[in-house]
């Protein structure tokens, strides 16, 4: 059985690449680093990612696995549930509530 390939910007083992929830995450990230006044560079070293990485991240070139996700919300000093949520108004997923 030949192994399947994988194309640039999916982790191993995903066959699917969806770009706006990407987009949205990458966005956030930006927005969150930019408002702290951080460069990208010493941001990608502050979280353990290389440079090029981090920049295909906030391009929305690339769909980040949970622990990149945990060490850009650490190197941002924000919880993840908070970059999850600036990603989910990005994609443009108001406030919901169960009632």
């Amino acid at each position: 059985m030949q192994k399947p390939t994988i194309q640039p910007g999916r982790p191993a083992g995903t066959s699917t690449y969806e770009s706006e929830p990407a987009l949205a995450f990458g966005q956030a990230v930006r927005v969150a680093r930019v408002a702290q006044g951080i460069a990208q560079d010493e941001f990608a070293s502050r979280a353990g990612i290389s440079r090029s990485h981090m920049g295909k991240i906030e391009r929305g070139e690339h769909v980040p696995t949970l622990p990149v996700i945990l060490k850009i919300a650490m190197a941002l000093r924000i919880s993840a549930a908070d970059l999850m949520a600036a990603t989910e108004h990005y994609l443009g997923i108001g406030a919901r509530t169960d009632s």
